[in-house]
């Protein structure tokens, strides 16, 4: 049977293989899906809002879109960490 190789000094050891985690794998998923949609969608859309009529193309919409529900998403998390750090350390 071999023995492990003890660490040559002044050597650096190999760095481990980085691993993808789940929330990284559906994050990439995530963009490549948002990608399809704004390769297939391109037309000029009008959006009528109070006493504006603006026409942008879709995908630039789907990017603000995205963006601002990317936002949306990180303020929620960054509330409900807040609030449960307060829960575990007993501030109220």
């Amino acid at each position: 049977m071999s023995q492990p190789v003890p660490p040559t000094p002044g050597v650096p050891p190999a760095p481990e293989k980085a691993k993808l985690g789940l929330g990284a794998i559906a994050s990439i998923s995530g963009v490549v899906l948002l990608l399809l949609v704004i390769l297939q969608n391109r037309t000029d859309v009008t959006f009528k809002f109070l006493i504006w009529d603006l026409t942008w193309p879709l995908w630039i919409y789907t990017i603000v879109v995205a963006v601002f529900g990317a936002f949306v998403w990180i303020g929620i998390g960054v509330m409900r960490r807040r609030q449960r750090r307060k829960e575990r350390r007993g501030d109220y």
